[in-house]
């Protein structure tokens, strides 16, 4: 059915591309907006070509102008002609940026492959209603000025931000991203967290949208949207730049590091029957010369491995125990394990994923993990799901830890833990202690061998580095298949290990950098931002 298309202020002359847009209905409106989204993907890792998100953000612009008006009162369908552009939109960005997703289920096939589908196809169109709930809002704030993409940001933006919150969050691929990406731009991320960038991101890559509007008296107030994008990206640009050139990397004295990446194929991981194998490969790996004046794990004070480690209780395995006690000759050894609770009755108790600090053969130190992956290691929903025969991915039963908290090893500062996933959320990776102190290093270590050599184990690590930015803080990182790497506190990588190659960092433990604004502050510079939009938006529909 033909529709009635918003294109008041808009110039008669229109260039045909976003004449066509707007006009557009029906399948050719969903395909210009699933398109528009699936480039959007181009801006992430590992690609980073941040321009690239300008097509769906700018396409955003033009579609909700394209919806559709019907008289002056008010009524739902422009609003649901948004949303549904929303979704279609979302939909593409978040298929063709989370197809890797699919990869775990061909891990066990046998047991998962049939849920392939619900991962490649179902989670994005999950995901593509929080785009559709921005498009809603947005159009409700809509002006026919520029002052509309201050409308799009306040929409996009309010949904990007109940998207990393609701049923757990999932803040992964957010529209910020192609700015943390995008060299010194980064550094923004220190004052106002990935939140602050989403915003920021929506309003500079939506502006050329505002290029062919037609130009009225008010030459200024007709661009203030291309204005303030110019502006924030030369401020970005100058702010990170003169960040990164005034602040060197300093290190901790007296600690030597060494990351072990076993690279191990994710099917033979959680095999008993391979545990003494995994072991020794882990323990000959650990203790391996990287140049001629390297002896192997004498030469380090702390080593550490990442997620999961071994495929049964370590703290239950007396002849693992002594292993490393002899291998690692009082070595501080911080590694993944899974960790069981008894409860005194004889029942099973309560397992976790686990970080555990050992020397000799004494676990000294643990953290639990405490945000679950949903699916992965704990099953939403459980009462309606489980009799229909879905189960999660990961073996085994898997219980929430206490946290967030703080960990300690001897002779380095207080770390925070986080496991696999806690890596993605912003203004939650560095938890103060009792005292209100922060801690002083980031400690990821995961598994991302379920994804193979896809784009999701480099989104992953782009998420953890982002969080040093945010916090100030290094960043140790230990995975499975890679990306393992020590990184400054102010996002810089020192040393990495490549995508599934097998090897080991030695480095030195960057120091903390002054607190941040962002963590000390949190998400408030996201909620003033914001605000400041939301005004800017009302103003603009206010002059029509």
């Amino acid at each position: 059915m033909a529709q009635t298309a918003d294109i008041t202020g808009v110039q008669a002359g229109l260039s045909s591309l976003p004449h066509r847009i707007i006009l557009a209905d029906g399948w050719a409106r969903r395909a210009i907006a699933f398109t528009a989204g699936a480039a959007g993907a181009l801006a992430l890792p590992p690609l980073d070509f941040a321009p690239a998100m300008a097509f769906p953000l700018t396409a955003a612009v033009w579609l909700i102008d394209g919806a559709p008006v019907q008289g002056a009162r008010f009524s739902f369908a422009p609003i649901r002609a948004a949303a549904a552009a929303g979704w279609w939109l979302g939909f593409g960005y978040f298929l063709a940026s989370l197809w890797w997703l699919g990869a775990a289920m061909l891990v066990e096939a046998d047991q998962f492959a049939w849920a392939l589908p619900l991962a490649v196809i179902g989670l994005p169109a999950a995901l593509a209603l929080f785009p559709a709930l921005g498009f809603a809002l947005s159009r409700l704030l809509w002006s026919s000025g520029s002052l509309r993409i201050f409308a799009l940001a306040a929409g996009l933006g309010a949904s990007e931000w109940l998207r990393g919150h609701v049923l757990t969050g999932f803040p992964w691929n957010d529209f910020g991203v192609a700015l943390a990406q995008a060299g010194p731009l980064g550094q923004a991320a220190s004052l106002i967290g990935l939140p602050g960038l989403d915003l920021l991101a929506i309003v500079i890559f939506a502006a050329p949208a505002t290029i062919v509007d037609r130009r009225p008296a008010r030459p200024f107030l007709s661009n203030a949207a291309a204005w303030t994008a110019a502006f924030l990206l030369l401020t970005l640009s100058a702010y990170g730049a003169l960040r990164l050139a005034t602040s060197e990397t300093e290190y901790v004295d007296g600690v030597k590091l060494r990351l072990m990446q076993p690279n191990l194929p994710q099917d033979a991981k959680f095999k008993p029957e391979n545990g003494q194998e995994i072991l020794r490969r882990y323990l000959a790996l650990s203790d391996r010369a990287t140049g001629p004046g390297r002896t192997g794990v004498a030469d380090v004070t702390h080593l550490v491995w990442p997620e999961s480690a071994f495929p049964y209780i370590l703290s239950r395995e007396p002849q693992a125990l002594a292993a490393i006690a002899r291998a690692l000759q009082g070595k501080i050894l911080i590694t993944g394990a899974a960790r069981i609770e008894a409860d005194g009755g004889g029942r099973r108790g309560r397992i976790f994923n686990s970080i555990e600090v050992l020397q000799g053969d004494r676990i000294l130190a643990f953290y639990d993990k405490m945000h679950l992956v949903p699916f992965g290691e704990y099953l939403p929903f459980e009462g309606l799901l489980r009799p229909l025969g879905v189960s999660h991915l990961v073996p085994g039963t898997w219980d929430q830890g206490q946290g967030p908290r703080t960990l300690a090893a001897p002779g380095l500062p207080q770390m925070s833990p986080l496991i696999c996933y806690e890596a993605i959320f912003p203004g939650e990776a560095a938890p103060r202690d009792k005292r209100g102190k922060r801690p002083q290093l980031l400690l990821n270590v995961t598994n991302d061998g379920w994804f193979g050599k896809t784009v999701g184990p480099y989104q992953h690590f782009a998420q953890a580095r982002l969080r040093a930015i945010e916090e100030g803080l290094p960043l140790i990182r230990v995975a499975n298949t890679g990306i393992s790497a020590i990184v400054d506190a102010y996002g810089r990588t020192i040393e990495a290990l490549p995508l599934g190659e097998e090897g080991v960092i030695d480095g030195r433990l960057p120091k903390a950098a002054p607190e941040t604004v962002f963590s000390r502050w949190g998400t408030a510079a996201f909620a003033t931002i914001w605000g400041l939009f939301l005004a800017a938006a009302l103003a603009g529909r206010s002059q029509g």
